[in-house]
């Protein structure tokens, strides 16, 4: 099981991978994450408020069957941490490696 701050950082990048593809609104990218990581839209709308306040994201919105919708937008910053997290990525690989040689070796 993954500790939760690192799940919280992990889901966090999921969701501004989404929003780098396409601006959305929240039903829309819980769906889009299923296939990767299990979100819920009450899991997910504190997230999108932090990365709001961070300025990572922005909101606006759109009329749809009547209701107003919220979408986000990825901003610059956060299109600048999502390539921080990407760039990291070689350095949690590694020590995942190695947490698993050591997990090999322990087998052995």
């Amino acid at each position: 099981m993954l500790d939760a701050q690192m799940k919280r950082g992990l889901v966090e990048n999921c969701v501004l991978a989404a929003l780098a593809r396409e601006d959305s609104y929240g039903y829309q990218i819980v769906k889009d994450l299923a296939p990767f990581v299990s979100v819920t839209e009450s899991t997910l709308y504190p997230i999108l408020r932090r990365l709001e306040n961070a300025g990572a994201l922005t909101v606006y919105s759109v009329e749809h069957n009547g209701r107003l919708r919220k979408f986000y937008r990825l901003t610059p910053l956060g299109r600048r941490q999502l390539e921080s997290f990407a760039a990291d990525w070689d350095e949690v690989a590694a020590m995942y490696e190695y947490i698993q040689g050591g997990l090999r070796d322990e087998q052995s």
